[in-house]
């Protein structure tokens, strides 16, 4: 699947229902959240990552976050109440509108639209925080993730620190991504995204693996430093979150 694919599946879900499309419990489909206990998953979420990354000693300064992925800004929101300026950026334009008027109330939130496979929009070591946390899972590929993931190093201070969440593994039978094939089948049968995503439970989603060796390649040959890893469930998807210092010598 290319990124602009991607991005178009992106949008569809962004327009039909935003909030369950960044977060999807069971149960929150069609509408399902409030939009205070939505916010409330973000607090709670970068709460305890700030937490962590006090502990280790990271970063050094609080003036700029990133938020990779932002969707609706649930996590941007949070991380503008713990740095001076929060960035959130998203491949789906109907996205960073709905994070622009879900956060209309927060000064130091700023949202924009990036569709490119890399963050040339932002200059090297221009954040002290940059995070991302569901969103890599989704990306169509591994090539994508790792250029992401380069991006995010680089656009980080040396003495910053990069968040990221990935799925290690998945198990059988949810690596078939049966809802995923089956919507693109009837997708290409002709039915609409719209009647799929909301008369159906399929989703376009993918879910893409990214395990614990290759981030430790990835990092080690970009020049940084995994400080520690965070194993956020044992499910069905088994991801991990990564705290990485964008330089070992920093």
């Amino acid at each position: 699947m290319s990124l602009e694919r991607h991005r178009e599946d992106w949008e569809h879900l962004a327009e039909t229902d935003p909030l369950w499309a960044v977060l999807t419990e069971r149960g929150r489909r069609g509408g399902g959240w409030h939009v205070d206990e939505f916010l409330a998953t973000g607090e709670r979420e970068i709460e305890a990552v700030v937490r962590r990354a006090a502990v280790l000693g990271r970063p050094a300064r609080h003036r700029r976050a990133l938020d990779f992925g932002c969707g609706a800004g649930r996590l941007t929101r949070a991380l503008a109440g713990r740095f001076d300026h929060a960035v959130g950026v998203d491949i789906s334009t109907a996205m960073v509108a709905a994070a622009r008027d879900l956060n209309s109330d927060v000064a130091a939130c700023e949202f924009v639209v990036n569709d490119r496979p890399d963050l040339s929009l932002f200059e090297a070591d221009s954040f002290d925080l940059a995070y991302s946390s569901l969103v890599l899972q989704h990306m169509p590929g591994r090539p994508v993730v790792e250029g992401y993931v380069r991006e995010l190093l680089r656009v980080t201070a040396p003495d910053g620190l990069v968040v990221f969440g990935v799925p290690d593994s998945i198990s059988w039978p949810y690596r078939l991504q049966v809802s995923r094939r089956l919507y693109a089948g009837l997708r290409r049968f002709g039915v609409p995204e719209r009647t799929l995503l909301t008369r159906t439970p399929l989703t376009p989603m993918r879910m893409t693996v990214y395990p614990q060796s290759a981030v430790r390649a990835l990092t080690t040959a970009a020049g940084a430093e995994i400080l520690e890893v965070e194993r956020l469930n044992e499910q069905a998807v088994a991801t991990k979150r990564y705290y990485v210092a964008p330089s070992a010598s920093a």
